[in-house]
């Protein structure tokens, strides 16, 4: 370093200034930075410096710095989509979005993460379920869910059930759940919650169970106006 800074002494403060350079994980790397900053769309690095993937940033609920890895808030994206779709993600991080299983998936590997789920009605009620753990696997085991650890914001559990499932779409040939039920998820036989099926503005008779839908708080025949899932680090 003293040999540069007599031969290019430019380069001495701009070596310094890249060696401190940290990309932001996750929101929580992004609120360690400005602790200040609102919610909103932000940069993250899930896999490194080639990985840059917009996401919404919740820094409110529940003390914030959460990382949203789903949100249907008004039905203006599609969710009925393959595995690949799934796996890449799709949708925009400023509306209706699903980040993609595999940067959710090198996520979990980094970091012990918690998971947020909140959720609204089109009556403007508002809860959620929290749970204490969470992570999902890689592709070669189907992004295999791990979640535990819950506590009801006035939701009720409708996850757990979920807990070592892997994800399932409509064109795998065990994606019959998926077929069924208009979704994608970590289906089981088949699911008490389906929070990317059809989005279907509130209470519905005619197609049982295809909705937006979280089973322990509106049963099968009610669609939610909103719903987000979200992570944040275990402090």
């Amino acid at each position: 370093m003293k040999l540069l800074s007599v031969v290019f002494p430019f380069l001495v403060p701009m070596m310094s200034r890249c060696s401190k350079l940290v990309l932001p994980l996750d929101c929580s790397d992004v609120h360690a930075k400005n602790s200040s900053v609102p919610n909103g769309v932000h940069t993250i690095y899930p896999i490194g410096a080639t990985s840059a993937v917009q996401v919404y940033c919740d820094m409110d609920s529940l003390e914030g710095k959460w990382t949203v890895f789903q949100r249907r808030m008004d039905g203006s994206v599609n969710f009925y989509r393959p595995w690949e779709e799934y796996k890449m993600g799709f949708g925009n991080a400023a509306g209706e979005y699903w980040l993609g299983l595999e940067s959710l998936f090198h996520l979990t590997q980094r970091k012990n993460y918690q998971l947020l789920v909140d959720m609204e009605d089109f009556e403007g009620k508002k809860v959620y379920a929290l749970y204490s753990t969470f992570s999902i696997d890689s592709e070669s085991n189907g992004y295999r869910l791990h979640v535990s650890g819950f506590t009801d914001g006035g939701a009720g559990d409708s996850l757990t059930y979920h807990s070592e499932q892997k994800f399932l779409t409509f064109d795998l040939p065990e994606g019959s759940c998926a077929r069924s039920y208009l979704g994608a998820f970590w289906y089981k036989t088949c699911h008490y919650a389906n929070p990317n099926g059809v989005y279907l503005w509130g209470a519905h008779s005619l197609f049982r169970a295809v909705g937006v839908e979280w089973f322990h708080w509106k049963g099968y025949e009610y669609s939610l106006k909103a719903i987000s899932m979200k992570i944040r680090p275990v402090q």
